[in-house]
């Protein structure tokens, strides 16, 4: 998709604040307001905004703790693999969940308050999902960077 430096200004701003006023956003990007506004309605009816979310802060909704999770599947079937993935979009905890190349099948964020939280999760979720041959699990220490801030070039 082509975009010229106003759908970059405009992107880059909407990622820093989603519920910025149009007025503001044209004023930001040095466009009227109704040409600003076309161009947000263009790239959202293109698919390039998504949608529009509050981020909340995850130490304060009491889910402090991110788990890496590595999860090998017993066959690289596609039966197996749309089975596991069907399952994992019923977790809560599970954030993100990516298909991987390499040892492991699957590489899975999970959100939980505590250790003990996450091995409820392991053994009421994770080890139940189906195709699951191995699990392999590392816990984050602390956040050193973390953006949902596409780089816009």
């Amino acid at each position: 998709m082509s975009l010229d430096r106003y759908d970059r200004a405009i992107l880059q701003a909407l990622q820093q604040d989603g519920r910025i006023s149009n007025v503001v956003l044209a004023g930001m990007v040095n466009l009227s307001e109704s040409a600003c506004l076309r161009r947000v309605r263009a790239l959202e009816a293109k698919g390039l905004i998504e949608r529009y979310v509050a981020l909340l802060n995850q130490k304060q909704a009491g889910l402090a703790g991110n788990v890496f999770v590595h999860i090998a599947l017993n066959r690289e079937e596609q039966s197996e693999l749309a089975a596991f993935e069907e399952a994992v979009q019923h977790l809560p905890e599970v954030m993100e969940c990516y298909l991987m190349t390499g040892e492991f099948d699957y590489l899975l964020r999970i959100v939980v308050s505590d250790m003990a939280d996450f091995e409820r999760v392991h053994n009421e979720s994770l080890t139940r999902l189906p195709g699951v041959a191995r699990v392999n699990s590392s816990v984050a220490i602390r956040t050193v960077r973390k953006t949902t801030e596409l780089p816009i070039s």
